[in-house]
């Protein structure tokens, strides 16, 4: 079998077995896999940053540097103040060359800030760009069994969330890996006691931070997935607003509304409290620091702790107290943005749960290439099989079909039988199993300008926009002049009731055809494709909700514009079947003819 056009496989995360026996893949394993793999591919995002993240990254580790020399600098200065009564004249090189390296850093400091976001903007977009190809390229009921509400709220909010983690934490934990270790360094060459104590109380410190991370990274799982809720909520009870209201639940909706907020607002500020409680960490054990090592200096100037082999300098000394505090600066920074880091691996954890595994990075959204047309076309379908999204239940069952270019059909069964699933799959809204060609041609080797060029699908339920009527049907053909769209909907008898209503055809109605009738909406979707030129048609009960009178004219219509064109229509109308050159059932998952001489049952089919 062949899958015909499934969406691109994003970059998932990696499956396993949960069933397997051996004991070598157990849920924890699974769980500690899957973080992995979100790391990874949180590492391979950084090559989209390009230039500014490794300026950003740069930025501080050069900063760095010039802190050492201002500290000497500075040091030098002091030490030849107060312990040589230096004149001002003498100092002024000196100082001097301090206020340069403290401009430096100030440049330093502008530049990584701004490339650092110039590159998390970077990212941003590439991973809005991935999400946003992997919507375009899924079928419509992988996003129907979706709240579009959590899908906006993952390409816009928890895509954000990922600001933090690449403008400010990873810049803040590379420096932090690297700098203190440097600056003790440095002072271990000045005096080895307080090197040492640098070397072993910074490590301390990410230890600590650590043990409360794990913490923080339960918490943000908790709030992403009680955010992606709330948007998904509010957004379906905005969509269902009308509804809600007419039934009175307005008032039930809102009550919910604000406890799914509330909660929100609680799990955000225990996210707040654990990011609280590391900065604590963090400035606990760097006071330690700083503390034991101006005990230490003091104390050796007055003689009670005598540790090295000659007397400790002035300038020395203050070296030491210079870079006590900024040995654990970056240690500082990390810590300040720790929950950033949280934040942005729920936010992916979150990402791969709507998409079904995290998208490629190299996907782009499909390019709209020049709408062309096939031709006169046929129909042929072989082996098609078309499932339930979770697999549960084969609706078709390697079905055979075939209309020639120009024919005419109709696909009739009981109401939930499978033909609207049918005809989804031939229009490539719906992923199947099986051989499809479109005018010879394989579906899923047609562009999707051409093959929506070439051919026409009107839905059951048809989607009409907030506009007047003519607007809506104006979409066939965007540009078509008002005379056109008139004898379309004139084609289609819309204007049967659209005469009849103040505006006329410039009567507005609501999202999703609201203020008008079923039928009348599905006219409307008639005399938008009248305003097209495919040559093939699929319709999904085109006359449903019409009376015998308007349908006939309404099927007069569509036989007269689809005269050369090739037609397939799934209906329960026995007097729309009656007009197609041939009738085809839909049972138990394959199509049967049914016999010229043998009339269809209308009721028992609208009784199905």
């Amino acid at each position: 079998m062949i899958r015909i056009n499934a969406p691109p496989a994003p970059l998932p995360y990696r499956r396993f077995d949960a069933t397997r026996t051996d004991g070598a893949m157990t849920e924890a394993t699974m769980r500690r896999e899957s973080e992995r793999e979100a790391t990874r591919w949180m590492r391979s995002l950084r090559t989209k940053g390009g230039g500014p993240l490794l300026v950003a990254v740069a930025a501080p580790l050069l900063s760095g540097l010039l802190l050492v020399a201002q500290a000497m600098v500075l040091a030098n200065i002091l030490g030849r103040a107060v312990g040589e009564a230096a004149p001002l004249d003498a100092l002024a090189p000196a100082l001097a060359l301090l206020g340069g390296l403290l401009t430096l850093r100030v440049l330093l400091g502008l530049i990584g800030e701004t490339a650092a976001v110039d590159a998390a903007e970077r990212i941003k977009l590439a991973l809005r760009g991935a999400l946003l190809a992997r919507l375009l390229a899924a079928q419509p009921n992988w996003s129907g069994e979706r709240s579009s509400g959590a899908l906006a709220a993952a390409a816009i909010d928890r895509v954000e969330a990922l600001d933090g983690f690449y403008a400010r934490f990873l810049p803040a934990s590379i420096a932090a890996a690297t700098l203190p270790v440097a600056f003790a360094g440095f002072v271990l060459s000045v005096d080895w006691v307080a090197g040492l104590l640098f070397l072993v109380t910074a490590p301390l410190i990410p230890v600590f931070m650590a043990l409360v991370g794990w913490g923080a990274q339960a918490a943000s799982d908790a709030q992403a997935t009680a955010f992606s809720r709330l948007s998904g909520h509010f957004a379906d009870r905005l969509r269902g607003l009308v509804t809600l209201t007419l039934f009175g639940r307005g008032e039930a909706e809102a009550e919910a509304c604000e406890r799914a907020t509330d909660e929100l607002r609680r799990r955000t500020l225990r996210v707040l409290r654990i990011a609280f409680l590391s900065s604590a960490v963090l400035e606990f054990f760097a006071a330690l620091g700083v503390a034991g090592v101006a005990l230490y200096v003091g104390l050796t100037y007055l003689g009670f702790v005598d540790l090295r082999a000659a007397p400790l300098s002035l300038e020395a000394g203050l070296f030491c107290l210079l870079m006590a505090p900024e040995v654990y600066q970056p240690l500082r920074n990390m810590a300040a943005h720790y929950h950033d880091r949280a934040s942005a691996k729920a936010a992916v954890a979150e990402i791969a749960r709507l998409f079904d595994g995290l998208p490629a990075l190299d996907a782009v959204p499909p390019a709209a290439n020049a709408a062309t047309t096939l031709g006169p076309s046929g129909i042929e379908a072989s082996g098609l099989s078309v499932a339930l999204s979770d697999g549960s239940r084969t609706i078709i069952d390697r079905a055979d079909l075939s209309v020639p270019a120009g024919g005419r059909v109709a696909l009739v069964g009981p109401s939930g039988i499978g033909k609207s699933t049918l005809i989804e799959a031939l229009a490539r809204l719906r992923a199947a199993e099986g051989t499809i060609r479109i005018g010879g041609r394989p579906l899923d080797a047609i562009d999707e300008a051409t093959l929506r060029e070439t051919l026409a699908f009107v839905p059951q339920r048809p989607h009409l926009v907030c506009g007047t009527i003519a607007e809506n049907i104006g979409f066939g053909r965007p540009g078509a002049d008002p005379a056109a769209i008139r004898a379309a909907a004139a084609q289609a008898c819309v204007t049967d009731f659209a005469d009849a209503l103040p505006g006329g055809l410039d009567t507005p109605v609501g999202e999703n055809g609201l203020g008008l009738s079923g039928g009348e909406a599905q006219r409307v979707a008639l005399a938008r494709l009248y305003l097209r030129d495919p040559t093939v048609i699929l319709l999904d009960e085109p006359t449903a909700h019409l009376d015998a009178e308007t349908a006939r004219r309404v099927t007069q219509g569509l036989l007269d514009f689809a005269r050369g064109r090739t037609l397939l229509v799934a209906t329960h109308s026995a007097a729309l079947a009656a007009r197609m050159d041939r009738t085809l059932r839909l049972a138990d998952g394959r199509l049967v003819p049914v016999p010229a001489s043998r009339p269809i049952d209308a009721s028992r089919e609208d009784a199905a």
